[in-house]
């Protein structure tokens, strides 16, 4: 399973969020990512680590969902 630093991180559409850390859901241990936006409400949200650190295809081009930008 990928690790991950907290931080802030750009999605690969652009906008920058706040890895707050790794938890794990209660019912499966599903190592889950929680971050914030860095934008409008600053919410906050949770995704599973494996997705967070995945790569996707987007306008033909394999790009990270999230990618490092700073501490």
């Amino acid at each position: 399973m990928p690790s991950i630093e907290n931080g802030i991180y750009q999605h690969y559409k652009g906008p920058l969020y706040q890895v707050i850390g790794v938890a794990k859901h209660s019912e499966t241990e599903e190592e889950m990512v929680v971050y914030r936006c860095l934008y409008g409400e600053f919410d906050l949200w949770v995704r599973p680590l494996a997705m967070f650190t995945e790569s996707i295809t987007y306008n033909g081009k394999t790009v990270q969902r999230f990618c490092w930008h700073s501490k």
